[in-house]
């Protein structure tokens, strides 16, 4: 299998190197990782939303799994070895990049991640923007299936509205930033290919 470059942030990275990190869920993986955040102001919502898309990020490429036993909350990641194809390169302040993009609609989506990579030649930025592209085209349609499946819930099942409406308003928020991610990504690769 090809070698794909992997972008991760180094404080994520090193909780998971601790002993007894094998298993975790969002909750102790997030709480873990706002202990680390000295001297960073930020929302707890916030850090539960970076670690849990970093966590989606990892089960995509096969470096976690899921637990057998699925739960609505508090479900269980069991950490697997790196995968061989993934070439790890990690990043500082990925937290704080996520919440300067969050704040900055006008910017690309991940500019950090774009960044902490040195751009040689054209075809270098092409090659970071194609995979830039479908990392956010997957998430945006994992997070579009998470939204509709809440608003099934909520219309299948009207009792439930009080326990998980904020979990269906935030994917459906973070389906329509990762949709302006999306286009701007988009637009961009237009651009370098359009003739000067």
């Amino acid at each position: 299998m090809k070698s794909a470059s992997f972008i991760f942030d180094r404080r994520l990275y090193e909780l998971l190197q601790e002993p007894g990190r094998a298993t975790f869920t969002t909750r102790e993986l997030r709480d873990a990782y706002a202990a680390r955040l000295n001297g960073t102001h930020f929302r707890i919502a916030d850090v539960r939303r970076y670690v849990y898309e970093q966590i989606r990020r990892l089960l995509r490429a096969g470096w976690v799994v899921l637990d057998e036993d699925r739960r609505v909350r508090g479900q269980v990641y069991h950490l697997q070895p790196i995968p061989a194809h993934l070439q790890l390169e990690l990043i500082d302040n990925g937290f704080e990049s996520s919440l300067k993009i969050a704040g900055e609609p006008q910017q690309a989506p991940a500019a950090f991640e774009v960044e902490a990579l040195p751009l040689q030649s054209p075809a270098n930025t092409n090659q970071q923007l194609e995979a830039l592209h479908k990392e956010i085209r997957l998430d945006f349609l994992s997070s579009m299936g998470e939204a509709e499946r809440f608003k099934l819930l909520l219309d299948e099942m009207p009792h439930l509205r009080g326990k998980v409406e904020g979990e269906y308003l935030e994917a459906r928020d973070r389906s329509s930033r990762l949709l302006g991610h999306l286009r701007a990504i988009e637009k961009t690769l237009k651009t370098l290919a359009a003739p000067r």
